[in-house]
């Protein structure tokens, strides 16, 4: 997954990064989804890509997700 991700993808990282120490991925999945930000099937298809392309290491963001995260964080501020 290199270059820009999509905005699925950032605002998933967003999620991630935004999500409380007691939350869990599958919480924050479901966040998503009920904001209507895409369906069930989709959120699995953008966690598996992040998970796979290193982004997702176990709950958590791997330090590339968080770099990306933060960028996605800046972009939508403007």
């Amino acid at each position: 997954m290199g270059g820009e991700l999509d905005i699925l993808h950032r605002v998933t990282l967003l999620g991630i990064l935004k999500k409380q120490p007691d939350e869990t991925l599958d919480e924050v999945r479901e966040m998503l989804v009920e904001t209507g930000m895409y369906d069930a099937a989709e959120a699995k298809k953008v966690f598996r890509a992040l998970r796979d392309a290193g982004h997702i290491v176990g709950e958590t963001l791997s330090l590339s997700g968080l770099h990306l995260a933060k960028k996605a964080e800046q972009a939508f501020k403007q």
